[in-house]
């Protein structure tokens, strides 16, 4: 009954956040709201966080989580990008039918209107944490977290995604899951047209 009760405070307060934040900036939003919000007092929220940027990195693993449930269905010889462009918009087109408990697509949107808000954030993004989609890169290598390749495909496609997503909000005030699938696929096609005449150095 404990634990049960910790995590429903845990949820509590990330959904008190992801109101706020999405409401008001991460940046103009601060500790006390979100525990104000949440009806714990400030103390309590650092029982469960250290700082804002960990309930917000906690958002951040939210969908990383279940990209990385999709990238281990992609097939193994899909170059690595490949896979990770298949195993994000899979993500993104099952929040459309996400069941209760699952990530939605209004909590996906809220997200990542969060995330692109706030420069903290996008470094945050975009930084490399060894993840639960960098572990099933590594695992799809045959190397470990901390091996340089998985570093840089991690760098990579961190880029490619934030450009994508900094695109469509900035195009759109109002946008929709399939908003941010198709900026993914057309900043992807590019980034794939870019580097197809890139040769290995002799």
């Amino acid at each position: 009954m404990r634990e049960r009760k910790k995590r429903r405070t845990r949820a509590t307060l990330i959904d008190a956040a992801v109101g706020l934040c999405d409401r008001q900036g991460y940046d103009a939003t601060t500790v006390d709201q979100i525990a104000h919000v949440a009806e714990v007092s400030p103390r309590t929220f650092s029982r469960y966080f250290a700082t804002k940027d960990a309930i917000a990195l906690a958002l951040i693993d939210e969908v990383l989580v279940h990209t990385a449930v999709e990238l281990v269905r992609q097939p193994r010889y899909l170059p690595h990008m490949e896979a990770l462009r298949r195993a994000y918009v899979a993500m993104a087109e099952a929040s459309k039918l996400a069941p209760p408990g699952a990530l939605s697509a209004q909590r996906l949107l809220q997200i990542l209107r969060i995330i692109v808000s706030s420069p903290t954030l996008r470094q945050a993004a975009v930084g490399y944490r060894a993840g639960p989609v960098d572990a099933v890169v590594a695992e799809r290598m045959g190397a470990t977290v901390d091996d340089r390749r998985v570093k840089l495909v991690a760098a990579v496609w961190g880029v490619v995604l934030m450009t994508a997503l900094q695109d469509v909000c900035r195009s759109a005030v109002d946008f929709g899951v399939d908003d941010v699938i198709a900026a993914v696929e057309a900043t992807y096609a590019e980034f794939a047209g870019e580097i197809a005449g890139v040769v290995q150095p002799v």
